[in-house]
């Protein structure tokens, strides 16, 4: 595939993922032509449960104000991913007030490229629980605790969440959900007692064996700054910057 069929593919997977976590968590979908958007008003704080992904960005022009109404009228900050060569969209959220607020990374890679790890002496589990994942997640992120699972829900569906334990508590975690033959990885953290010590590269290593095993054939991700060099040891491409335009009222 080419650098705008690997966007694609992450966009799709982007979208099929935030609805299950919508679906979760018990906040809204908007859907038009070519735009998919989250109402979370539980995590009205957070724009980025509250998301705007869209493969047509003449669909996105043509929602712009109807998606700015309805956050507004929830009282959400809210964020629309760009990819970065989409200069006439960010001038456009840039005019109608949006602010760059970060630029994760587009990633993916062939599935082929990963072998199945070795995980001895790793106490793991993939039946790993979201209420530990969240945690992790609201840790690294620097959120009041409980904010993640608000964002994205208790029971989502398809979500294959794995964690290591260190010491015998939580320490670190991934997670994917299989969509259309692609592996999305989600939800990536490790505990800052726990860093360096590359358990959440095994727990992906793992997730991706046992997507390929279950017949996907990619694998797709946003990686923050940090994450990103990290990906591309793993074997990731990096397909450019997926820039995150926040509106806050």
């Amino acid at each position: 595939m080419d650098r705008q069929e690997w966007l694609a593919l992450g966009t799709r997977g982007m979208a099929a993922t935030f609805g299950a976590f919508a679906r979760s968590a018990g906040a809204e979908v908007l859907e038009r032509d070519g735009v998919f958007a989250i109402l979370n008003p539980a995590v009205k704080e957070r724009s980025v449960f509250n998301s705007v992904v869209y493969s047509d960005p003449a669909g996105l022009a043509a929602v712009r104000d109807e998606l700015a109404a309805a956050y507004g009228e929830r009282g959400c900050a809210w964020t629309v991913w760009v990819p970065e060569d989409d200069t006439a969209t960010a001038a456009l959220l840039a005019a109608a007030g949006h602010r760059l607020d970060a630029e994760p990374r587009a990633m993916g890679a062939p599935l082929s490229a990963f072998a199945e790890p070795d995980l001895g002496g790793l106490d793991w589990t993939d039946d790993g629980g979201i209420e530990d994942a969240g945690a992790l997640n609201d840790g690294a992120y620097g959120y009041p605790r409980g904010t993640w699972l608000r964002g994205i829900g208790t029971g989502t569906e398809g979500l294959r969440t794995y964690v290591a334990r260190l010491d015998g508590a939580p320490a670190s975690t991934v997670a994917v959900r299989y969509t259309d033959g692609d592996c999305p990885v989600w939800n990536v953290a490790t505990s800052e007692r726990a860093r360096g010590r590359g358990l959440a590269t095994r727990l992906m290593a793992k997730a991706l064996a046992d997507a390929r095993a279950a017949g996907c054939r990619t694998t797709t991700l946003q990686a923050t700054r940090l994450g990103a060099p990290v990906y591309r040891r793993l074997g990731y491409e990096d397909f450019g910057a997926l820039q995150m335009w926040e509106h806050r009222d």
